[in-house]
């Protein structure tokens, strides 16, 4: 990264709590072909933060146990985002959460599955979860990172229950489709309007579905099947780092209005 522009980043932090990140890609831990390639990936991709589902954290090691998970993780310069995959309600949700406090986790992602064959979230355990745990936890026990659909009413009543990052999904979780309703998006950034991060959640495809989701305003991207089940992985890992970048950049920039009529880049009259 050589240009001053992209320097300018550093001084752009993505804020979570008391948490400051420069990159404002997070990645999950999951499909990938071995470990060593997962490591070598969080480390091409630039992240600081990378989810895991508690139920693959490790609760009791010894010195004779096998390498695990968390070994291939870089926690010197990468934080954990734990996260409750495999919740399917609230009541499960807060007992996963209650191992994470346990664990000394601070940062929770807040996912809660309705169906097993979309993979979407259940709107209404999702939204009973942030407030059971929102009665439990303060903030400085959690920071609720929520999965959510891309439904700018739930966003907003999620914000009002205590909600400290909004994530909806783009698509799909691994559906590499992209961001399917961008109205929806822009319209989640309308209301929650600057109070807590939004960060676009599922469905990224390529870098260009990075660079787009950071052009919209969304604060963060966090991905995982892209990179992991890419034909190269690493090399796609590179491709994310420099997206969000140039999203951002692009963001800041100001775009030009989009107009239904031609416009000429050369001046009228010569000079």
């Amino acid at each position: 990264m050589h240009s001053s522009e992209f320097e300018k980043l550093k001084n752009d932090p993505l804020v979570l709590g008391d948490l400051k990140l420069f990159s404002r890609i997070l990645v999950g831990t999951g499909k990938y072909s071995s470990l060593p390639e997962m490591k070598n990936c969080h480390k091409e991709s630039g992240t600081q933060m990378v989810t895991l589902a508690l139920r693959r954290v490790p609760l009791h090691l010894s010195s004779q146990q096998t390498a695990n998970i968390i070994d291939y993780i870089d926690t010197e310069n990468i934080t954990i985002l734990p996260n409750t995959a495999g919740a399917h309600s609230a009541p499960e949700a807060l007992r996963m959460a209650a191992i994470a406090v346990e664990m000394g986790m601070k940062f929770l992602k807040v996912e809660v599955m309705g169906d097993v064959t979309t993979l979407l979230p259940d709107p209404i355990e999702t939204l009973k979860s942030v407030e059971m745990l929102r009665e439990k936890y303060t903030r400085d026990d959690l920071f609720l990172m929520v999965y959510t659909n891309d439904d700018p009413v739930l966003a907003g009543k999620l914000l009002k229950a205590g909600a400290d990052a909004i994530m909806p999904a783009g698509s799909p979780i691994g559906s590499g489709r992209g961001i399917q309703n961008k109205g929806n998006i822009k319209m989640i950034l309308e209301i929650v309007n600057g109070k807590v991060p939004v960060i676009l959640d599922a469905g990224v495809g390529c870098a260009g579905d990075v660079t787009l989701a950071m052009e919209l305003g969304m604060d963060a991207v966090l991905l995982n099947t892209a990179i992991a089940q890419a034909q190269d992985p690493v090399k796609m890992a590179a491709a994310m780092k420099y997206a969000w970048m140039a999203g951002r950049l692009s963001y800041m920039a100001g775009r030009i209005p989009s107009k239904l009529y031609a416009t000429a880049s050369s001046p009228e009259l010569d000079f």
